[in-house]
């Protein structure tokens, strides 16, 4: 008798250790959701573990701006919720990480900006309301480059964010903190925006995937925005699944009045759950356009690694029985196409449009010229002179008329080849060359324009490393876009979830390699984003006319 209560005693321990642990490491919503089924965890433990995380790695990479304080009470209601019986929702006890460009209930909405600091919203944008619907624990928010204006993410509020793969590069941008942030385990799934390259260009360099989505799939409403023509927003992942998945919950929002672009999306791309399908029949048969013009084919010790990956991941597409067509129109040139670029004429508008909401509060700049107007802000050089346009920049300049009449030119070339070639899709590297360098000019040689300008979907996924360093011990990520016909989404979440399957390429960073013992949190702990390590090159406060 005495051994069998002996027994028992240390079967109840044991299960209690195991409702006070969860790994956090590489952790998926599957991996979540079925410790908490069987009982092993608590939502409560499971925030914690990635808490745990953020402790003891966020000062070596510098990507989270803030955390919420009522992500633990928020885990503590959905235990209740889960004693009761009740798990329902896609994303239950999913933690979730926010680019600081995003409105949500209790924290604010800065854009890393110092000048925006106190910026409070008192509605979620609907995608964050969405998440919480569907059980999801929104734990913080993440540093951005500046406002999304470029791709070092380096702020004046968030400091300079580290590539967690090589400590001397950045991690890509604007969505930079959510990309360092989800590589490193931080959360399950992350957000970001895109007008140029910021969904793809932290994603390819961090190892990720992500999906940017066609305009108007998801309404951009309580964004911090800059600009209505190019801006998109969506999910960053570890996996496809949690991807699609990620995806499915932000698009359900559906049309949104406040967001016309949502008006324009015809009823059947609507209410699709995108994890439906993704294992559906093989690579065999897929026809797959190569943009030739969106490599750098001069060899060099940054242009090579991803030139090598290209090469292998066409091979590994060839051996699934893809069919890879070569696309040499001239017209598929980043540099080239940048022309039709109409940030600098809409961003002025876009940010005073934001900035003038009533469901906005705080002590903050609520004009674009005041935002500029002070010593709280950063500004790359490179960017002075666009920052310049913009304070005079307007949708009613000929210019502005030119560069839209370009855009209409660009999606009829695009969907000509799509239809001549009788393509399923296109493939290049994100980015022409490794990720940069911290203290860089700027994010050099990304392609992401191609899409921003024509408002069709992406999916990006790793394609490799370079080789490794004593910079980076397993290498720098390399990244592919996958990119489609408008509101063909499924079709390239399919495309990269049979890529990622088979060819699996997915590493966590070595420095954060490893598990982490949990404390006991009575309460979420603060994070200082660390400003001094912001780049010489980079002054603040400092805009030349």
């Amino acid at each position: 008798m005495r051994h069998s209560i002996s027994a028992l005693f240390l079967q109840t321990l044991s299960v209690d250790a195991q409702a006070n642990s969860f790994e956090a490491l590489e952790a998926t919503i599957e991996s979540v959701q079925a410790a908490l089924r069987a009982n092993t965890t608590t939502c409560r433990t499971v925030v914690s573990s990635f808490l745990a995380r953020i402790e003891e790695f966020n000062p070596t990479i510098n990507a989270i701006i803030s955390l919420d304080p009522d992500a633990l009470y928020a885990a503590d209601e959905l235990d209740k919720r889960l004693a009761a019986g009740n798990s329902t929702g896609k994303l239950f006890c999913i933690p979730v990480l926010l680019k600081d460009n995003y409105d949500a209930v209790g924290m604010n909405t800065t854009g890393s900006c110092a000048a925006l600091a106190g910026n409070r919203p008192s509605v979620d944008t609907p995608s964050v309301k969405a998440f919480r619907d569907e059980g999801a624990i929104i734990l913080g928010k993440t540093n951005l480059h500046e406002l999304a204006l470029e791709g070092l993410t380096v702020s004046s509020l968030g400091g300079q964010t580290i590539n967690p793969y090589d400590h001397t590069r950045t991690p890509g941008g604007s969505s930079g903190g959510t990309g360092a942030a989800i590589a490193t385990s931080f959360a399950v799934i992350g957000t970001g925006t895109d007008a140029v390259n910021s969904l793809r260009s932290p994603a390819s360099a961090n190892n990720l995937v992500s999906v940017r989505p066609t305009r108007g799939l998801i309404s951009r409403r309580g964004i911090m925005s800059i600009s209505s023509t190019q801006d998109s927003i969506g999910p960053i992942a570890r996996n496809v699944q949690d991807l699609a998945i990620a995806l499915t919950v932000m698009s359900s929002v559906g049309a949104d009045e406040a967001d016309n672009a949502t008006l324009l999306v015809p009823p059947e791309a609507r209410g699709i759950d995108y994890t439906q399908g993704l294992d559906n029949g093989t690579l065999a048969g897929l026809r797959i356009g190569l943009l030739d013009g969106f490599l750098n084919h001069t060899a060099s010790n940054e242009t090579t690694p991803v030139n090598n990956a290209l090469i292998d991941a066409v091979g590994f597409l060839e051996s699934q029985g893809a069919e890879i067509v070569n696309i040499t129109e001239s017209i598929y040139n980043a540099t080239a196409i940048a022309k039709f670029d109409v940030q600098q004429f809409e961003f002025k508008e876009v940010l005073n449009n934001y900035l003038s909401s009533p469901s906005l509060n705080g002590d903050r700049a609520n004009t674009w010229d005041k935002v500029y107007g002070g010593k709280e802000f950063l500004v790359i050089p490179a960017q002075y002179s666009f920052i310049n346009n913009s304070r005079n920049g307007s949708t009613a300049a000929p210019a502005y008329a030119t560069a839209k009449q370009g855009i209409e030119e660009l999606k009829a070339a695009v969907n000509a080849t799509f239809a001549n070639n009788q393509l399923d899709a296109v493939i290049y590297p994100e980015q022409r060359n490794l990720v940069v360098k911290i203290g860089s000019p700027s994010q050099a040689g990304r392609n992401g324009i191609l899409a921003a300008l024509t408002g069709v979907p992406v999916v990006t996924v790793p394609i490799g490393f370079s080789q490794p360093s004593v910079d980076a011990p397993i290498g720098v990520p390399i990244g592919m876009e996958i990119l489609g016909l408008p509101f063909s989404e499924s079709k390239l979440l399919n495309i990269a979830n049979h890529f990622t399957r088979l060819h699996p390429l997915r590493k966590a960073p070595a420095f954060a390699n490893c598990s982490v013992q949990m404390g006991s949190y009575a309460s979420v702990p603060m994070v200082q984003p660390n400003v001094s390590n912001i780049p010489k090159e980079y002054p603040v406060g400092v805009l030349p006319s």
